[in-house]
């Protein structure tokens, strides 16, 4: 910095000039760089509340509705269920066709997704178990005070 004002005190005689297109340089660069967006703080938005339901809807209308969105879901679900099992047949079929043995190959994975099981129950068990000796601590503390 101490270099600039040394360079900016020795008499120049363009030095005011190259000073003034310097700032307009910059300043209509940052003019064109900048969004408008950006160059004042945006306004506040229009918030505007889209219901699809009656605003007079009673409890027991609620309550219908919900049930026929879960006997939908349900019926979705299951369908999705029969698909995949289709879908597995296929493979399973093809499997045979190639001479893999499936029967084996379904015993292994449905061992491997009952040993991750056990590792998450036995997981989520010491966390609630670290849980419940952590709020029985603060329990005593508070107590104690």
């Amino acid at each position: 910095m101490s270099d600039f004002v040394e360079e900016w005190r020795q008499p120049q005689p363009y030095r005011w000039q190259i000073f003034g297109v310097s700032v307009a340089a910059t300043f209509a660069l940052m003019m064109l760089l900048i969004p408008k967006s950006e160059r004042a703080p945006p306004e506040k938005p229009d918030i505007v509340y889209i219901s699809t339901f009656d605003k007079n809807r009673t409890e027991a209308q609620i309550v219908a509705s919900n049930i026929a969105n879960q006997e939908r879901k349900d019926e979705l679900a299951a369908e999705q269920a029969k698909r995949e099992e289709v879908r597995k047949e296929f493979y399973r079929e093809l499997g045979r066709a190639t001479g893999l043995d499936v029967d084996k190959m379904e015993r292994e994975a449905k061992e491997e997704e009952a040993a991750k099981a056990a590792a998450q129950a036995k997981q989520e068990a010491e966390l609630q178990a670290r849980r419940d000796a952590a709020a029985a601590a603060k329990a005593s503390s508070a107590a104690s005070e």
